[in-house]
Order: structure tokens, then C-alpha cells, then sequence
């Protein structure tokens, strides 16, 4: 029987492998593709800042407020859209939000008030509120457990590549003149749509289910299907657990997460809605220059990512290595408050090696304290109050610069809590309460209440 069954379970698991691989190449590529467009819509007002206090008299607190606003609309929405998308499926779901978003983005080219710059900036967060778990929600119909990992590495690369694009492009694209247009409502224009175009690619392209795959041949659709479907009834005989909100609060560990990945996403976005504004003061540099320096900070942030990750796979002490980034983000960020503008901007090419580190170190870390069943609700949870970073960060900094003429009180600040998160990680557990170090000699973290 034996000898029977294996040349059926072998041809099952190369038509397993032949799918993923064929998945892979169909969709990863289009969803970096999507993601960098998502980065670039989402950052480019950082770049026309200038341009819209002096085209448009928008002031340093109104850009800040406006800047942050995007991140509440992406909060407050991010529920009700993917109740939305578990009932008419991913691939309408994307589509629309891509639709939505790229009609926002291009009506930010038209903003004449500040009013109408800060309603464009919420509705944008309200269009793009679902995005990212659209993805995953995919991945999960199309993908393997043991492969989707793989998967959303490859997709957050996207922000990478677009925090080296994102300068350069829009460096470009405010050269263009014409038609009663500034360049930086060129900027706005073309890139919102883009996501606009792209999206009616993506509705053609991508399917609903795997069996809806004219790519994929039938025992490849059964394979994939029968895995996925297999490992759900597996899940679903451990046991589903609902948590809220609230009650994944009550856990102080979970509260220590939140509170030190919010003090990474402040840096990350002081720096991505700030660091244009901080380069033009370095000299009479035109749009282009200003994109291309603002590209450096975030390729020596990437190589060090990449380093450090390195790093910690071979020293096993993961609070250390996030400690050793947010504390280099802290010594760059005072020491951009020493000097001039140049020295300013060598000082957040430091600090970037930091806090872009400590923010892909951080993660394994609630992973490996966490039960398997509440993870992925409290790593959404952990995002989700990390990304009032993005609120938090610009409109302080605005409020300080239109205030005081500087945003040196805010440096500080940002160094500051670098530190404070720095000491706090060595006060988390990487592990819950009673497991010891070896897995080996663990019991089970299933059941354990947190």
C-alpha cells in the first residue's frame, strides 16, 4: 500500500511546489509593485512642502497636522474595510482601495486651502485602510503557512525600494511645467495616477480563487486548494480564540510593545515627512538634488538592516541588538542639533542605520513572547498604535517649527524616547511566563493566558 500511495503523494507535493512557484511569479511582483505605489502616494507631500507654504500659504503646523491626519483615517477605517473584504474578497477589495487611493492622491494636486489639504489627506487615509491586510488575507487563499513568510518579506521590500525611488522620482517629476500647473502639482498628478491605471491591471490580473487560475493546471489548483484547506481544519481543531482590544491591553507586555514600536514609527515618519526639509537648508539645491540626497539616508539604512539582521542570527540577544539600534537613532538625532544643516543631514544618516534596524529587529521578539493563536491579532494591534507614530511625529514638529522657527525641541524629543525605548526593551519577555529557553524542555505555550 505503501508503495502505492507514495508515487500519488509524491506527484501531490510537485504539484504543491509548481504552484507556489507559479503563484510567486504571477502575484509577489505585482504586489511590490502596488506596495511601492501605495509608499509613494502615501510620503510624496513630503517633498512639496516648500512649494505649498509658499504657493499656497500652508503653514509648518498646518503641513504637520495635515501630514498625520492620513494615519487616523487609516485607523479609524481599518476594521470596517476588511469586514468589507472578507465578504466581497480580496481582489475586488485591492482594487478598489487602489482606486480610491489614486483619485485622492491626484486630487491633493488641486488643494488650494488648508481646509481642503487636510480633508484630502484624512480621505486618503480612509481610501488606503485595508491595504495592507488585503495582501495577507490573499496570501493566506493562495500560499501555504510554511511559504507566507516568505511571501510578505518580499512584499514589505516594496517600502524599501520606494524609500530609494521616492526622492529621485519626485526630484523628476516637479521639473515638469506646463499647462497652468506647477511642478509639484505635476508630481501629485502623475503619481496618483499611476495608482489609478494600475489598478484596472490589477483587477484583470489577478483571480479570486486558486480554481479560477486558467495559469495553474488542475492538479496544481487541487494541490494548493487541499493544502490550505487541510491546514485550516487543523487550525480550527486546536481551537480559535477571540480577543479584543481592550482585553489584549490588560497585558503589560503587550502594552510595553506597543508603547516601544510607537517610539520607533515616531523617528521613522519624523524623518520621512521632515528629512526633504532638512536637506533644503544644506544649500541652493533645486527638487532633483533634494531627492536624490534624501535617497542616501535610506540606502545606508537598508544595507544596515541587513547587517544588524545578520549580526543578530549569529549573537543570540535579540533586546540588545534592538537596544544597540534605538540608541544609535537617539546619538544621531541629538547630534543632528549641533551643527548645520549639512552636519544635520550626517547626523540622520546615522540615526536612519537605527531606527530603520530597531524597527526589523523589534518584531521577533512579540512574535516569541506571544501564543500562536492571539499573534496575529496582537501584532495588528502593535502596528496599529505604532502607526499613530505617523500622527504624533508631523504635527509635533509642526506645531514646533511654526512656534519656535525650529524643530530642534523635537530632535530632542525623538532622541529622547530612543533612549526610553532602549531601556524598556530589556524589560520585555521574549518568551511567555514559565517556558524555559530551551523549546526542547518547553511545554506547550498553547492555552496560556496572558
Amino acid at each position: 500500500m505503501n508503495d502505492t500511495l507514495a508515487p500519488s503523494a509524491r506527484a501531490e507535493g510537485d504539484a504543491l511546489a509548481s504552484a507556489v512557484a507559479k503563484v510567486k511569479r504571477h502575484v509577489l511582483p505585482l504586489f511590490v509593485i502596488m506596495f511601492i505605489v501605495n509608499y509613494l502616494d502615501r510620503v510624496n507631500i513630503g517633498f512639496v512642502r516648500p512649494h505649498l507654504e509658499s504657493d499656497l500659504g500652508i503653514s509648518a503646523a498646518a503641513f504637520g497636522f495635515g501630514a498625520g491626519l492620513f494615519f487616523i483615517g487609516y485607523a479609524l477605517f481599518e476594521v470596517p474595510s476588511n469586514m468589507l473584504l472578507q465578504k466581497v474578497g480580496a481582489r475586488l477589495w485591492l482594487t478598489r482601495i487602489m482606486f480610491t487611493w489614486g483619485l485622492v492622491a491626484t486630487a491633493m494636486a488641486f488643494v488650494q486651502t488648508e481646509t481642503q489639504f487636510y480633508v484630502l489627506r484624512f480621505l486618503l487615509g480612509v481610501a488606503e485602510a485595508g491595504f495592507f491586510p488585503g495582501v495577507i488575507y490573499y496570501f493566506t487563499r493562495w500560499l501555504p503557512a510554511a511559504e507566507r513568510g516568505k511571501a510578505i518579506a518580499i512584499f514589505l521590500s516594496g517600502s524599501a525600494l520606494a524609500s530609494l525611488i521616492s526622492g529621485p522620482l519626485a526630484g523628476a517629476l516637479m521639473q515638469i511645467q506646463g499647462l497652468g500647473l506647477h511642478g509639484w502639482q505635476w508630481m501629485l498628478f502623475i503619481e496618483g495616477m499611476a495608482s489609478v491605471t494600475l489598478c484596472f491591471f490589477v483587477f484583470f490580473w489577478l483571480d479570486s480563487k486558486p480554481h479560477d487560475a486558467k495559469w495553474l493546471s488542475k492538479a496544481e489548483q487541487d494541490a494548493l486548494v487541499d493544502t490550505i484547506d487541510r491546514e485550516q481544519r487543523e487550525r480550527e481543531a486546536v481551537g480559535a480564540v477571540k480577543v479584543s482590544s481592550w482585553s489584549l491591553l490588560k497585558d503589560r507586555q503587550i502594552v510595553l510593545f506597543c508603547l516601544i514600536y510607537f517610539c520607533i514609527q515616531l523617528t521613522i515618519y519624523a524623518a520621512t515627512f521632515w528629512l526633504p526639509s532638512i536637506i533644503k537648508r544644506m544649500g541652493d539645491l533645486n527638487d532633483l538634488q533634494v531627492g536624490f540626497f534624501n535617497s542616501i539616508p535610506w540606502l545606508i539604512s537598508i544595507l544596515a538592516m541587513y547587517a544588524f539582521a545578520a549580526g543578530s542570527a549569529r549573537w543570540k540577544f535579540q533586546q540588545a541588538w534592538v537596544a544597540g539600534a534605538l540608541l544609535i537613532a537617539a546619538i544621531g538625532m541629538f547630534m543632528s542639533t549641533t551643527g548645520g544643516p549639512v552636519f544635520a543631514f550626517v547626523a540622520v544618516c546615522f540615526a536612519a542605520i537605527g531606527f530603520k534596524s530597531a524597527s526589523s529587529l523589534f518584531w521577533p521578539i512579540p512574535q516569541g513572547y506571544l501564543d500562536a493563536r492571539i499573534a496575529a491579532a496582537v501584532i495588528a494591534l502593535i502596528n496599529s498604535v505604532g502607526n499613530l507614530g505617523g500622527f504624533v511625529a508631523p504635527t509635533t514638529f509642526g506645531l514646533l517649527e511654526q512656534q519656535t522657527g525650529s524643530i530642534q525641541g523635537g530632535l530632542y524629543g525623538l532622541a529622547v524616547t530612543s533612549v526610553l525605548a532602549a531601556i524598556a526593551i530589556f524589560f520585555v519577555r521574549t518568551r511567555p511566563k514559565g517556558v524555559p529557553a530551551d523549546p526542547l524542555k518547553a511545554p506547550s505555550a498553547l492555552g496560556q493566558t496572558h
